[in-house]
């Protein structure tokens, strides 16, 4: 169990600290923000904490890190907040679990949806549908029809929605209970967007990361960060394209391979593959390394759902054509099932926790405030 209390607490001594030194000033938005604060509340170390890219620059350059006895480690005292600010602003509270037993909820929640999907299979279209051979437009939905794919996925596409709304709704309001902004516009709203989209923070002020090694700086991380976040985007560009096709032009599925949702999905699958399984590899030698990572079983478990989900929609569409398809359509929808279950108690929440704290730090640096 996180204790938050302790944790903000711990980050307070630290941040106080940082703002008496300021060395770190040009490295990321944190410490600009932190000098525009004379003194640091717990709200303002929730602010900071998703803020925060965890890049390891500060500690490089910091004279106070370990083994100095005031034991300064941004990177782990924020990384520890962020992961508890994900348990303070959940809902339903008992939700707040998954966050800390991620990797068994990950494994239980894949494996039931397999059960799920092959008994639908079976009791809706037959046990001859997972091996038989169908190339007709509209082969999958003879193996699970429509409306079982499009209800749940609708219901938990909307209850994940909401819940991350509201979390980063609570967590607006907390933020901003101490230091309230003059005024808020378009234009920070589209500056932090561009800072999301670039991964402006994610460079440490030049040379990139010190991460998976704390002694040499590398792009790697913010490189395979950007393939599977575009990748995402790709498959879900291509989902939105067959919906089209198919509820517009009335196409049914299975597209020719040449097809844009087909061209966009592979693509994008591919680039999942590759950013999830190299940053899955880069946490692995950090943490072999000896780095401590917040969160690391949160970030492995979501990691993993994602880079199966793409691979099995791949091999899908590779032998969709095959005895296989059947049993391939059944466990994509199982890895679906167990993502779209984490959505909203997985690592997927720092996106929107992390552009909140984003616009606030344009709508602060445009203000030029001290507070």
């Amino acid at each position: 169990m996180i204790d938050l209390p302790r944790l903000i607490q711990e980050a307070e001594r630290q941040l106080s600290i940082c703002n008496a030194c300021r060395y770190c000033e040009g490295y990321c938005a944190v410490f600009p923000a932190l000098e525009r604060r004379l003194s640091v509340e717990s709200s303002d170390v929730l602010y900071l904490a998703n803020l925060c890219h965890d890049c390891g620059a500060c500690l490089q350059a910091c004279p106070y890190a370990p083994p100095h006895e005031f034991r300064v480690d941004i990177p782990e005292a924020l990384g520890s907040v962020r992961l508890g600010s994900y348990r303070r602003y959940t809902w339903p509270r008992r939700g707040a679990g998954l966050f800390d037993n991620a990797i068994a909820a990950s494994v239980l929640l894949t494996c039931a949806g397999a059960i799920l999907a092959i008994a639908a299979i079976i009791g809706l279209s037959g046990m001859s549908a997972l091996t038989t051979i169908d190339v007709r437009a509209g082969s999958f939905y003879r193996v699970v029809p429509w409306l079982a794919m499009l209800i749940p996925s609708l219901f938990a596409t909307g209850f994940g929605v909401i819940v991350i709304a509201a979390g980063a709704g609570q967590f607006w309001r907390e933020m901003s209970a101490t230091h309230r902004l003059k005024s808020l516009r378009w234009r920070h709203v589209v500056g932090a967007v561009a800072d999301a989209m670039r991964l402006q923070y994610l460079d440490g002020a030049g040379p990139g990361c010190y991460y998976p090694d704390r002694m040499r700086p590398s792009s790697m991380r913010r490189t395979l960060h950007h393939a599977a976040a575009y990748g995402f985007g790709l498959c879900f560009a291509a989902t939105a394209v067959a919906a089209f096709e198919q509820d517009v032009l009335s196409v049914l599925p299975p597209y020719p391979l040449f097809s844009i949702p087909v061209v966009l999905g592979t693509i994008g699958g591919i680039c999942i593959i590759v950013g999830t399984a190299g940053l899955l590899g880069l946490k692995l030698k950090a943490f072999a390394g000896g780095i401590r990572l917040s969160g690391f079983a949160l970030d492995a478990s979501f990691l993993m759902l994602l880079m199966l989900a793409s691979l099995t929609g791949l091999l899908l569409l590779a032998l969709r054509g095959t005895a296989a398809m059947g049993g391939l359509l059944a466990a994509h929808l199982a890895t679906l099932l167990a993502l779209y279950a984490t959505f909203p108690y997985g690592k997927f929440v720092h996106a929107a926790y992390r552009f909140t704290a984003l616009v606030k730090n344009r709508a602060e640096h445009d203000a030029e405030v001290t507070y």
